[in-house]
């Protein structure tokens, strides 16, 4: 009988591998390899260290595409998927094949324990005894084998399930880029439609301008035929004929509107009981705001007013306490935004006789101006053109310059140089000059501050009484009242 040699490391206790039924399925004609490691443990040789386990590809694969959903496109999402399909359908047929592989080492494996069985009843003694570890290595080969096929089949119904999630996911994503298509073309048909609207919205807007553009032509090329025909209907002269009597109604309304005064004035001294004293000097002038009032004497024999002693006063009400206007001594006065809604007295003292005058009312605001203070109040900064009349310094006079009202400060300026620049304060002092001649309705005191002083003349009465009316506003803003020397101004004003 031929010996059989061992070619076999080290011996396996028989108690480390179970038993294993006889009817286990081998499955290849080939034997793979396999080495004895630590405690006798049968341990499969590894190939190429860089190959994957088909679980471990699904993972990656999956955490792939879950990482790159975030970033990508519905177009590009729906592409994954579709490659994700097609991987998934590769491990599927992967996991079939290795199933095949199984198959066929479990019929290899049964055919050499039956070889061994056989082989083992034909020896004796040791040899019997190498057959038997070796019918037991390779029932401990069955059962690992037994093992991988569970994991393989684990692993098939892993790849089953990820194939299910990718069709759906697929579907999903391709309803998904349906969706967004007919969303697009949805919007797409708005914005022409919008783009139409507005196409016919504009071609309307055309007709209705041509339209429109050929009534008023029509419209002032009839205006002009009329006005030819009134011109060929009057002849210049009648033209000229009718400008002179314009100019004789405005002078009979002046002289009725001064007579109406006069009347006016007797008819108040009459109610005083004054028709029997002697009328030296009356007051001439419109009592509105931006004219000004003149002592005119109302006879040769009336005492000079330069030899007289005058003073201005304004009251609230008929019979109320006299207000002093400080440095107002001359014998014109121009009201100030102050004197608005109240009566101007003025005091002529000659020779031990004093005689007072007054306007027959409260002083009339002018039309208008207090609708053009509210538009520069609007503004940060409001300039006024002025000419410096008289200076408390050695600054030259007679020359233009601009004065800036602003909300916090007043500044005068000539060209870039700042002549003077001042927040409002309780030092600074502004209001109508105090007499001065016809000009006084149009010029104003300014002391920024103290030891500096200007009298200023505007271009006009409006512009005087704006930017003392404006000034006034933003310095009783700051808390500040803005009046004129030796004068305390009432809150509301």
């Amino acid at each position: 009988m031929t010996r059989m040699t061992r070619d076999f490391g080290d011996t396996m206790k028989k108690d480390a591998v179970p038993a294993v039924s006889a009817d286990v399925i081998f499955a290849s004609l080939r034997f793979p390899n396999y080495k004895i490691g630590v405690n006798n443990q049968i341990m499969e040789t590894k190939g190429d260290p860089k190959v994957l386990s088909m679980k471990e590809v699904v993972a990656r694969e999956t955490a792939q595409l879950l990482e790159q959903q975030k970033r990508m496109s519905v177009r590009d999402l729906a592409s994954k998927f579709e490659k994700g399909l097609a991987a998934a359908a590769k491990l599927s047929e992967e996991a079939r094949l290795r199933e095949a592989a199984s198959l066929e080492k479990h019929v290899l494996l049964k055919k050499l324990r039956d070889a061994l069985q056989s082989l083992k009843g034909r020896v004796a003694g040791r040899n019997k005894e190498d057959v038997a570890e070796a019918i037991a290595m390779v029932e401990a080969l069955a059962v690992q084998l037994t093992q991988r096929e569970g994991e393989l089949i684990q692993e098939k119904v892993e790849v089953k399930k990820l194939t299910n999630f990718l069709k759906q996911a697929s579907e999903d994503a391709k309803k998904l880029v349906n969706e967004e298509r007919a969303f697009a073309r949805f919007e797409i048909e708005n914005a022409r439609a919008a783009v139409q609207r507005v196409e016919e919205a504009l071609q309307e807007h055309e007709r209705m301008s041509e339209a429109s553009g050929k009534q008023d032509l029509d419209q002032l090329m009839k205006e002009v035929q009329e006005a030819r025909r009134i011109k060929m209907l009057h002849q210049p002269s009648k033209v000229m004929d009718m400008e002179h009597e314009l100019r004789a109604l405005r002078a009979q309304l002046a002289e009725k509107s001064r007579l109406y005064l006069r009347l006016q004035k007797e008819l108040s001294r009459t109610k005083k009981g004054e028709e029997n004293v002697p009328h030296l000097y009356e007051l001439e002038g419109s009592e509105t705001l931006g004219s000004y009032l003149q002592i005119q004497p109302c006879s040769d024999n009336t005492p000079e007013l330069s030899k007289c002693s005058i003073q201005w006063y304004r009251v609230a009400t008929e019979g109320a306490k006299k207000e002093l206007i400080s440095g107002a001594t001359k014998s014109v006065y121009a009201p100030e935004p102050f004197d608005v809604g109240r009566l101007l007295l003025v005091d002529i003292i000659s020779k031990g006789q004093e005689i007072t005058l007054s306007t027959t009312g409260p002083i009339d605001p002018a039309a208008g101006l207090g609708t053009y203070v509210e538009a520069l109040v609007r503004k940060h900064d409001t300039e006024f053109n002025v000419v410096v009349t008289q200076t408390g310094s050695d600054h030259p006079t007679e020359s233009i310059h601009v004065l800036h009202v602003g909300k916090m400060r007043m500044k005068l300026c000539k060209g870039k140089t700042t002549i003077t620049k001042e927040y409002y304060s309780s030092s600074m002092q502004l209001c109508g000059v105090r007499g001065g001649g016809n000009a006084a309705a149009q010029a104003v005191f300014w002391q920024p501050k103290q030891g500096l002083s200007f009298v200023l003349a505007f271009e006009s009465e409006r512009e005087r009484n704006a930017a003392i009316m404006l000034a006034r506003r933003f310095a009783f803003d700051c808390n500040i009242i803005l009046a004129g020397p030796d004068h305390k101004a009432p809150l509301e004003t």
